[in-house]
């Protein structure tokens, strides 16, 4: 069984941020986090998920991961991301990143559990400090489609 613990932060909305991600399996423990310029929470929410079933070496393991997203686990939990699909996302945000989780977790037998966030969940706390710290980093990464899709919109 391999736990993924994930969190996603924005300073600003959009405006820079980062995911956190802490995977682990028996005595194994490895933490992730990246940092963009302009991006949104939800945005990092749901890239912590990916970047942490993309970082397993094996398919077809038996993942639980925890997130404090509701916006992630009800997309997934509740069927919408299904329905988004089949609609082409007409109206939604974020079809990279859901076409891109939606191909990653067909290798895997994945579960979601949530957690309160900010509520002294060890894993989740550190996950957020792992986010927070991310989306302050110097030279940090660049969300093109996000940028691209917000210049479209007026948003940047």
């Amino acid at each position: 069984m391999i736990e993924i613990f994930t969190d996603g932060a924005s300073s600003g909305n959009p405006g820079p941020g980062g995911y956190g991600v802490i995977l682990r399996s028996g005595q194994h423990y490895k933490e992730l986090s990246e940092g963009f310029r302009k991006t949104t929470n939800n945005r990092m929410e749901l890239l912590a998920v990916i970047k942490g079933l993309e970082a397993l070496k094996n398919p077809k393991q038996d993942v639980t991961v925890f997130s404090d997203s509701k916006y992630v686990i009800d997309a997934i939990e509740k069927g919408w991301l299904y329905g988004w699909i089949k609609k082409g996302f007409a109206g939604k945000k974020n079809k990279d990143l859901w076409l891109r989780y939606h191909e990653i977790s067909k290798l895997h037998n994945v579960k979601f559990h949530w957690v309160r966030g900010h509520d002294g969940h060890p894993e989740n706390e550190r996950c957020d400090e792992l986010a927070v710290a991310a989306g302050k980093q110097k030279n940090l990464l660049v969300d093109a489609v996000f940028e691209a899709e917000a210049a479209k919109a007026g948003l940047l």
